[in-house]
């Protein structure tokens, strides 16, 4: 919808022409019945905030200066009031439940559209997004059909059009993922539907993380036969979906009278000549609204054709450089030996850091992974536990090995990360190996220099604090005793899954090499004696925040 086209009509409707006005109020209401219908996804709270945007568009339409900018102005009105409503709201995500069985926004687009294939897959993938995301959709969703500019979405969203495409950006790898859970969730894999048992049907940011992490590990939910079409060509040149037959938009202008109105235009109000306009008695039909007496439009029929976060980003060469070896930790008061150094029978368990390492050459064999004594290990969260958000913690009983699976996700958030703890400790830990076929900073795509498993220059990088270890995807520790593991995500989105382990497992991990269809060999670190590696973040202590457990990971004798 061309601004410049509708540049008569705003200054007539200005002028208090009541026809003009009623085209003015037609011809906008769907694009704002869009914006306000995707950013809520059909919330029942949608009819409201039209309702609120579109009296305020008419009772401040007076003081719009340059009737070219109407269509940005009309957008940043119907932002606020999203915003708004938002704040008034408690902080509980959406009950889609409140719709009263009304179908979604998504629903409604596939419906009213017919669309099919992979533009329905985009349609019914807006429901897996967070509400943030999704109110940035509706503006870019207009802005990819052309009934936008991205300097109307910027300045809706209050932000530089540089920033606009950092967000925007973002938001389409969200949206990617949930578009892959709508695929994986019309296919027939197995565990995929033995995994969605536990599922309530409602899209929600949890269980978006659970089905992606699902989809990412599976062979057959990661089969894409079909070439996916990026959603900005699937987008391009779908019309708005038509406001719903019995739509009613009151305008009354907030209760206002004639007699109350104040500011005047040529000795009678803009407000007043409207509100003289929309209460008398008649009534006015339109293309696909009609007033009525009082001002209230209502959608008689439905048109034949609908009116026209500070991102980390190192660079490729830095996100590949092996960090420095460091011999010496800060955080000791004397020298202590790196992993590979000559075991001393002087230390005392618990002086060794699990020092910052290089990454071995992934040609080089693994040395031989002391088998130190097992007879099982018991975790509060069974088998696997998953654990994806901050609190989030298992606690770890007996005498074997433990792998700690990590999932980082810088494309739901990227930054500064705040390492799990291991706290209560009880007897002893070690850092015994590392596995999984690949460290976290190591490539992974043929096809963009800048990925690696922290993330690319697109989305943003998983940063860890200065001087930590950089994980690999699978680490093995061994325990004697007890301890907790704790998520202390915050600054940055990741995922641990812990399994009570064994040396078997681990040694076959490790060994698995290049020839073998992974990134590299695996490391072991266990020295076999008590000076092997203890894991930074680890106390005997049991603090109230874990997140404050100190990097320096010395523990007393047990």
């Amino acid at each position: 919808m061309d601004t410049r086209q509708w540049r008569d009509t705003i200054a007539a409707a200005q002028d208090g022409d009541r026809r003009a006005l009623d085209e003015l109020v037609e011809g906008w209401l769907p694009l704002v019945y869009n914006i306000v219908g995707r950013a809520l996804n059909g919330h029942a709270d949608v009819d409201d905030v039209v309702q609120e945007t579109m009296l305020r568009a008419v009772d401040n339409l007076g003081s719009l200066r340059d009737p070219d900018s109407f269509r940005s102005w009309l957008v940043a009105i119907a932002m606020r009031q999203i915003r708004d409503r938002a704040r008034r709201r408690t902080p509980a995500p959406l009950d889609e439940s409140a719709t009263g069985g009304a179908a979604d926004f998504a629903e409604l687009t596939v419906l009213r559209l017919q669309l099919e294939g992979q533009r329905r897959e985009v349609a019914e993938a807006v429901r897996w997004l967070d509400d943030e995301d999704r109110q940035l959709l509706s503006l870019w969703w207009l802005e990819v059909a052309g009934e936008l500019t991205r300097r109307e979405l910027a300045a809706a969203v209050g932000i530089s059009r540089q920033h606009a495409a950092v967000r925007v950006q973002r938001m389409k790898e969200r949206l990617e993922t949930s578009r892959g859970i709508v695929r994986a969730l019309d296919g027939a894999c197995p565990d995929l539907r033995e995994l969605a048992a536990r599922w309530n049907g409602r899209p929600d940011s949890v269980w978006r993380k659970r089905l992606a992490r699902h989809i990412r590990g599976c062979g057959y939910c990661g089969d894409t036969r079909e070439s996916v079409v990026p959603p900005e060509r699937l987008l391009v040149g779908i019309a708005l979906v038509p406001v719903p037959v019995g739509f009613t938009l009151s305008l009354a202008l907030g209760g206002k009278t004639a007699a109350a109105a104040t500011a005047t235009v040529a000795s009678v109000s803009w407000s007043a000549k409207v509100m003289s306009a929309l209460t008398q008695p008649v009534v006015a039909a339109t293309a696909g609204a009609t007033i009525v007496a009082g001002g209230a439009y209502v959608v008689t029929q439905t048109p034949d054709a609908p009116p026209p976060r500070v991102t980390v980003s190192p660079t490729a060469a830095s996100t590949h450089r092996p960090p420095p070896v460091v011999d010496t930790p800060s955080v000791s008061p004397s020298p202590s030996p790196s992993p590979s150094a000559t075991p001393t029978k002087t230390f005392l368990y618990g002086s060794v850091v699990d020092a910052v390492d290089r990454a071995p050459d992934p040609d080089t064999p693994p040395a031989a992974l002391p088998h130190r004594p097992e007879t099982g290990v018991t975790s509060t969260g069974g088998a696997h536990a998953v654990m994806n958000h901050r609190g989030d913690s298992v606690t770890l009983t007996g005498k074997g090995y433990v792998l700690v699976r990590w999932q980082i996700s810088p494309q739901y958030r990227a930054g500064g990360l705040v390492m799990p703890s291991w706290t209560g400790l009880r007897g002893e830990l070690f850092h015994v190996a590392s596995g999984g076929g690949r460290r976290m900073d190591d490539p992974v795509s043929a096809t963009d220099s800048t990925a690696t498993g922290m993330g690319n220059s697109t989305v943003g990088y998983t940063v860890l604090p200065a001087g930590t270890q950089q994980m690999w995807q699978n680490e093995y520790f061994y325990l004697d005793g007890s301890v907790t593991l704790t998520v202390n995500e915050r600054g940055a989105d990741y995922g641990l899954s812990v399994f009570p382990s064994s040396w078997d497992a681990a040694e076959k991990d490790i060994t698995t090499g290049p020839d073998q269809g992974v990134k590299r060999y695996g490391l072991v670190r266990d020295t076999g004696e008590d000076d092997a590696p203890v894991p930074q973040y680890v106390t005997r202590s049991t603090p109230a925040d874990a997140a404050t457990v100190a990097q320096e990971s010395r523990v007393s004798a047990p």
